[in-house]
């Protein structure tokens, strides 16, 4: 019995070798097939960084020596629309800049006309609490001018007797 579980032993170990054996030049020929996948893919990516650095260069004009006459009209007419593009974006954004002055201004012009309708209502209400006192300057004070909402500014302030009154239109 004992050269019989021998024998077992010494054939399972032949067949571990076996199959061991095996294995390993299963995983030499996938290991090597990977190895040559990887290396045309690399083959591959280095052919297609040149083409596009040749593509940048022909489309900065460099290197056109190589090109055809179909080419160099192929060419041509992606710059062609590349700078249709290009100004596109540029008008579009310049038009943008030309509308966000104009509300810009709209709004600044809005502001300074409340400030003055502020300083003009300030200058009247100055204007008859002056007349309400008793003459205590040299200056006569004309009646107040309302304010004319159709951006008529009337000046009158403190005028001597002579002087004609002064009028901004």
């Amino acid at each position: 019995m004992a050269i019989n579980a021998n024998v077992r032993s010494v054939k399972a170990t032949i067949e571990r070798y076996k199959k061991a054996s095996s294995d390993t030049s299963n995983n030499g020929s996938i290991s090597e097939a990977n190895t040559q996948y990887y290396q045309q893919e690399a083959s591959k990516l280095r052919a297609q960084i040149s083409n596009l650095q040749n593509q940048n260069r022909n489309m900065l004009g460099e290197a056109l020596g190589a090109l055809t006459l179909r080419d160099l009209k192929n060419l041509e007419g992606r710059v062609e629309r590349g700078i249709s593009r290009i100004r596109s974006k540029k008008n579009e954004l310049l038009f943008a800049e030309i509308e966000y002055m104009q509300k810009r201004q709209e709004i600044d012009l809005h502001h300074n006309n409340q400030y003055l309708r502020a300083k003009i209502a300030e200058t009247e209400r100055v204007q008859q609490h002056m007349n309400l006192m008793p003459g205590s300057s040299d200056f006569e004070l004309g009646q107040p001018q309302p304010f004319d909402a159709r951006n008529f500014l009337q000046v009158n302030g403190l005028q001597s007797n002579d002087d004609p009154p002064l009028q901004l239109v």
